[in-house]
């Protein structure tokens, strides 16, 4: 008949715990010395009995240089994690600068662009002026020209009337109707 395989959870019976304990301690350390011979490796096990007696067992090296060794490294992987906290803050700050840097970014193109715009309400309100000018120039030659047209036209229309009065003719066309009045050319 061969072993059973014990279920791994607390027994309750103190004494039985105690006696397991033992023996289980005494096959843990035997474990690490193979171990440590196997593969040539330095172990240290520490236990601690539940009434509170402390066991060790070092193979290798002794318990001291395996403890420091120990602490040596764990102060280079408390480091390692202070340094990787460090980034993880570091991240959220770079984040931050490069938002900050594309805010600088568009406030200066803000202003370029309000500076562009000044510029060119200042050419358009600058070419409306000469549109205006242009036109003003445009309007008092017609009315110059609206003027020497109208003098002009009394003149051509007093004559015409003076020599229609003085004929005593009405200007009808043969069917009775009206011819209507011609202005003279001026050339």
């Amino acid at each position: 008949m061969g072993r059973r395989k014990v279920e791994i959870e607390r027994i309750e019976n103190k004494s039985s715990r105690q006696v397991t304990f033992s023996k289980r301690r005494k096959g843990l350390i035997e474990k690490a010395r193979q171990l440590s011979i196997l593969s040539e490796s330095s172990i240290a096990v520490l236990a601690v009995s539940g009434s509170g007696k402390l066991y060790n067992a070092a193979s290798g090296d002794n318990m001291s240089k395996i403890i420091d060794r120990y602490e040596i490294h764990q102060a280079d992987e408390l480091k390692a994690l202070d340094l990787a906290e460090k980034i993880r803050n570091y991240l959220p700050h770079k984040e931050l600068l490069e938002i900050v840097q594309s805010v600088d970014s568009l406030i200066s193109m803000e202003e370029q662009l309000e500076t562009t715009l000044s510029v060119i309400r200042a050419k358009k309100t600058e070419l409306m002026m000469e549109e205006v000018k242009s036109l003003q120039e445009t309007e008092m030659l017609l009315r110059e020209e609206n003027q020497i047209l109208a003098s002009h036209s009394q003149l051509g229309k007093n004559t015409f009337l003076v020599t229609e009065g003085e004929r005593g003719m009405s200007r009808e066309n043969g069917s009775g109707n009206k011819v209507p009045e011609t202005l003279t050319l001026l050339k």
